[in-house]
């Protein structure tokens, strides 16, 4: 698709804001659904709108890094999910926890300034000898279609729960014993989820396709709103009727919000990550320290391979080569200093996302003015309570239309990547096979506490195929 904003063009100041809003809605949920996940898991209470800032702090300082010449936005990685709960795991208070989550950034930070300097140092024609399109294309397609789980998922789901109780039987010092556990439950209808998903995903794609000037610009704000308003329809419906099947949209963040009219109920103050860990410095031990280290390392070493990736897919979109120009010593810097910034707001490691590369790529618009506007936009809203509690209300079967859109881009964009490879070769056929194959079954390899996940594994058995079939047909 031709772009119809390039990276130095700037767009009227209204069309900025509109345009900046759109790429928040595009990275909002994988973004808040990072700290989320984590809560869940460790019973930890990180804020999703700090988590929101720290994605608008660590994408500003990419921006910076890069000198505004790469448009993508920096958000929540969910790599590092395993080990922001190993913070948590290993540490002897929950304050501790908290700290460990900005230790744990700066390691993985680390990790991407000393792979900047080697880049620096030895160019990046080393990495397209490694990475060709034979490898980088599927790849990249791989970064979507593993997604597509998480889209379908979203699509056939509730934001309205209903808390029951299940029980297990689980061996305590080995005498049977019945646990009880709450579980949320979606109680809205799968069908009512469905038609919600599809009105998104359909109006997302008609006005991204035959949308005049502006509405052609702004199809994910206009598919969203569209869903949402469905929802709404179905919800007064429901209510009417009686029939909370009906009912897939809650209502319950505007109502937390307003519970009692304050200030509060307009500004608050996130709970930054660096205001919870204050005085944990103090409890920190050298196994702790080790701990972080060995759940924090090696998961940057294979971030750094979506890293890749992704500016690859880019750089096809905007055709131009962001590995030379900044550079990939310059994207690195970005990404990692950037992802030490956001943990200390957030707690979550940030990496460059996906959506936000789908969206620049749908719309036509690489506008650098619309990430730095997308920035400040994010950590403007993560102070204002009632534009969270928005954000928060918008049905999970809502976004899944969206990401259908967005993941299936991604997904095309990579496999566009192999139109001039030759495929007639063996060693480019079974290349190309390995990774897909690999990457749709989900290949996911653990070793001890290091996950090594499937858009990683996928890219490593490319590699490995390539250079053994490419070395037989040389010789």
């Amino acid at each position: 698709m031709k772009l119809i904003y390039g990276i130095k063009d700037k767009p009227r100041f209204s069309q900025r804001v509109i345009f900046a809003l759109q790429q928040v809605l595009a990275i909002m949920a994988a973004t808040l659904a990072v700290p989320a996940v984590v809560n869940g898991a460790v019973g930890s209470e990180m804020d999703p709108a700090a988590a929101l800032c720290g994605a608008g702090v660590g994408t500003v300082i990419y921006l910076l890094f890069t000198r505004s010449k790469s448009p993508v936005f920096l958000g929540s990685s969910f790599a590092f999910i395993g080990s922001m709960c190993s913070a948590f795991a290993g540490a002897a208070t929950m304050a501790l926890g908290y700290l460990g989550l900005i230790l744990g950034a700066v390691l993985a930070g680390l990790v991407y300034v000393v792979l900047a300097i080697f880049a620096k140092t030895l160019g990046t024609d080393w990495l397209n000898r490694l990475m060709p399109p034979v490898v980088i294309g599927p790849t990249v397609a791989i970064i979507g279609l593993s997604l597509a789980p998480n889209a379908i998922a979203d699509l056939l789901k509730s934001s309205v729960t209903t808390q029951t109780m299940e029980y297990a039987i689980e061996l305590r010092n080995g005498i049977p014993t019945i646990v009880e556990n709450l579980v949320d439950t979606a109680t809205g209808s799968v069908y009512v989820c469905l038609i919600c998903g599809l009105v998104t995903l359909f109006t997302t794609v008609l006005f991204a396709t035959f949308g005049k000037k502006m509405s052609r610009l702004i199809p994910f704000i206009l598919g969203i709103l569209a869903g949402y308003l469905c929802a709404c329809i179905f919800y007064l419906i429901g209510d009417a009727a009686g029939k909370e099947s009906l009912k897939v949209i809650s209502f319950e963040p505007f109502a937390n919000c307003f519970s009692t009219v304050s200030l509060a109920s307009f500004l608050s103050v996130p709970r930054f990550t660096f205001l919870q860990a204050k005085g944990a410095f103090g409890e920190l031990s050298l196994g702790y320290l080790i701990t972080l280290l060995t759940a924090y390392v090696p998961v940057a070493f294979v971030v750094f391979a979506e890293h890749i990736a992704d500016h690859k897919n880019l750089s096809t979109i905007i055709e131009k080569d962001l590995l030379k120009d900044p550079g990939l010593h310059r994207t690195l810097l970005g990404d990692g200093v950037g992802s030490m910034a956001g943990a200390v707001f957030g707690g979550c490691p940030n990496t460059t996302y996906g959506e936000s590369i789908g969206c620049v790529a749908i719309t036509g618009n690489a506008s650098i003015v619309t990430i730095w506007y997308a920035a400040a936009l994010c950590i403007l809203i993560s102070f204002l309570s009632p534009f969270i509690a928005f954000l928060e209300s918008i049905p999970s079967c809502v976004m899944g239309g969206v990401c259908i859109a967005l993941y299936g881009f991604i997904a095309v964009s990579g496999l566009k990547m192999l139109q001039n490879v030759d495929l007639n070769e063996n060693a480019n056929l079974f290349t190309a096979s390995v990774i897909l194959i690999t990457g749709v079954g989900g290949l996911i390899v653990k070793i001890g506490a290091v996950e090594i996940r499937t858009v990683a594994c996928a890219l490593i058995l490319g590699i490995a195929v390539n250079k053994l079939l490419s070395r037989k047909k040389r010789a």
